[in-house]
């Protein structure tokens, strides 16, 4: 397969069309293998338009939904950036390739080594912290952040993670609740107030560590 054709097309023919604009987001998938960041056998699927599935019922996300989530979070160059259920390592790549300084939290061991592998032989120069950790519970002492993506669907977006943002900081995700489809949203903080913005509408596949927990019945 010619990946690099098949990457091209991927800006071409998914995102161009599909409002993604920004020049850097455009630069970073084009130049990223996306490939690299999945397993051998799945390589093929890699620039479908559409979620690649992983293990664990995770998924990589479409292309066109990670780069209109990406440009919804206005990342400036140098901003702090923390990525939720990072996955392959895919999204915490394409934001440090835009020039963030990238903190990644994932649960899944086996992801968690494959991202790094693949961090480390294809952003050699920049430096993802790229951690084992429960994404929806993040160890203290993180933050304050830039930027928050939460890469993948949630029913609703805690507060704890909002209070991770910084004084004008942007967390972007896909709340699943009423849905499907689910919302991307923006939530800005601003003062005291955190204020969410629905952007889009589009497929989200759930993460299980922002799942509610099961409610006892008697």
């Amino acid at each position: 397969m010619d990946f690099a054709r098949a990457r091209r097309f991927m800006v071409d023919g998914q995102l161009r069309p599909n409002q993604v604009q920004d020049p850097r987001i455009l630069a970073a998938f084009g130049a990223l293998p996306r490939e690299a960041f999945l397993p051998q056998s799945l390589a093929a699927r890699a620039y479908a338009d559409a979620d690649v599935p992983l293990a664990s019922g995770r998924v990589l996300m479409q292309p066109m939904v990670l780069a209109r989530l990406i440009q919804l979070a206005e990342l400036r160059r140098g901003d702090r950036t923390l990525v939720l259920n990072a996955g392959a390592g895919y999204g915490a790549a394409v934001l440090a390739a835009m020039g963030a300084a990238v903190t990644a939290l994932e649960d899944d061991a086996a992801l968690c080594a494959g991202a790094q592998a693949a961090l480390a032989r294809n952003l050699p120069e920049v430096s993802v912290r790229f951690m084992q950790e429960n994404p929806a519970q993040p160890p203290a002492g993180l933050g304050p952040f830039d930027v928050i993506l939460i890469e993948g669907g949630v029913p609703a977006i805690p507060r704890r993670i909002e209070s991770l943002l910084a004084e004008g900081g942007r967390l972007v995700t896909l709340v699943t609740a009423g849905g499907p489809p689910a919302r991307a949203t923006l939530v800005r903080h601003t003062g005291a107030s955190y204020s969410p913005r629905v952007a889009f509408e589009a497929h989200a596949a759930p993460l299980p560590a922002f799942a509610p927990s099961p409610a006892f019945s008697f």
